[in-house]
């Protein structure tokens, strides 16, 4: 994008709080950002070629939507806590190895994507954030699902893809977890927290590509209480 097509964008911006600028080849904020941070709702920097999201991101403090995805980045600066207000976060398709504990002030988070990074450890950072919906942590290299998750007012999480062998069974501690994808992930059936059968809120549980065939899950205890509330929910959808 040349610096006429971007100035054009920059001034549609001051008028909609909206900038896209994807799919170029921007590696750090033009200088005309920096009359967008009173009134910028809304910035798409997806598919372009940073690796490192500049610390003036924290000046938008009024940001509501955020996609950084198809980048570079292997790290999310701390300063990303100043963005409050903010709402949906993807940050998929990077090289991500974790994320900053500064996540957490991000309290109106609705919908995070983290999909197809590198990170290795289950981000903790969403515990205790009560208006958060869906976190899609699929196709990374998590292997283990710890105990603190209990912590998550999501009503789904995505996990297909990653190496996966154990689980603790205070997922059923969730208190809104609907919807649990684990398909294609390193799961032994004997890995299978009985407690996410008989003792949750999980109505749809995915486990296709696992260690074991996903119709010995019927031989697990619990799985006719699993599968009252599935079918319950079905009733409702038709």
């Amino acid at each position: 994008m040349g610096n006429a097509g971007l100035k054009q964008h920059i001034e549609t911006a001051q008028k909609t709080g909206v900038l896209k600028v994807s799919q170029g080849k921007l590696n750090e904020f033009p200088p005309g950002f920096k009359q967008l941070e009173s009134c910028l709702r809304t910035l798409d920097i997806s598919d372009n070629k940073f690796v490192v999201l500049p610390n003036e991101i924290s000046r938008f403090m009024q940001l509501k939507h955020l996609n950084i995805s198809k980048n570079r980045l292997s790290k999310i600066p701390d300063c990303i806590g100043a963005l409050t207000k903010l709402e949906t976060f993807n940050a998929s398709h990077n090289n991500l190895l974790g994320l900053p504990r500064t996540i957490s002030n991000l309290i109106h988070l609705k919908q995070v994507n983290l999909s197809d990074n590198h990170i290795k450890d289950f981000p903790l950072s969403f515990c205790g954030l009560k208006y958060l919906d869906v976190l899609d942590l699929s196709k990374n290299e998590i292997t283990a699902v710890p105990a603190e998750v209990s912590g998550l007012n999501i009503t789904e999480l995505n996990l297909n893809q990653n190496q996966i062998a154990q689980i603790s069974g205070q997922i059923a501690d969730c208190p809104r977890l609907k919807t649990l994808r684990l398909e294609e992930n390193c799961l032994q059936l004997a890995a299978i927290p009985t407690r996410i059968l008989a003792d949750s809120n999980i109505s749809n549980i995915s486990l296709d590509g696992n260690l074991f065939e996903a119709k010995q899950l019927s031989d697990l205890e619990g799985y006719e209480a699993y599968m009252e509330r599935f079918t319950a929910v079905k009733k409702k959808l038709f």
